[in-house]
């Protein structure tokens, strides 16, 4: 068996959701396909390019934030792109995720702004600790996604 980083890691989680931001501040779509592309970012995202090419957000994370909250929140509230089960994003900076048949590095945490104030009292400072605010990341390698794709770090 091929052990090298390119072969297909275990998984550990998946993709629950998908939204993209057709302009900046605009409402977040919801697709159950997308097409990452290399260097760019999700087909069709007002943000593209850059070190801040999709943003992540992690499920566990997100539970933690509504339990404090003491509410049900829409995710959709934070405004990232992909919505993922089973992969902790805490101190993730530097690692590569595979998730479908695409590979994202992670270059840091999306901090929490002001913006998540305003869509809902007390969220900013749920989002504060422990990267429950998600991650951003470049496409390494592009290719199409769809909800319920297999997600996994590498070694």
């Amino acid at each position: 068996m091929d052990d090298s980083p390119t072969s297909s890691p275990s998984t550990d989680g998946s993709l629950r959701a998908i939204w993209i931001k057709r302009v900046r501040r605009g409402p977040m779509d919801s697709r159950e396909t997308a097409r990452l592309i290399a260097g760019r970012g999700l087909e069709g995202n007002a943000n593209q390019g850059g070190k801040r090419q999709v943003t992540l957000l992690d499920a566990d994370a997100w539970r933690n934030v509504c339990s404090e909250l003491g509410a049900e929140v829409d995710p959709r509230l934070r405004r990232a792109n992909l919505f993922l089960q089973g992969i902790d994003l805490e101190n993730s900076r530097g690692r590569v995720l595979r998730l479908g048949g695409c590979r994202l590095e992670i270059h840091g945490e999306t901090r929490p702004c002001r913006l998540m104030e305003e869509s809902f009292p007390g969220l900013q400072g749920a989002l504060d600790p422990e990267w429950r605010g998600g991650a951003y990341a470049v496409v390494l390698e592009g290719g199409d996604l769809e909800v319920g794709a297999p997600a996994a770090w590498e070694e």
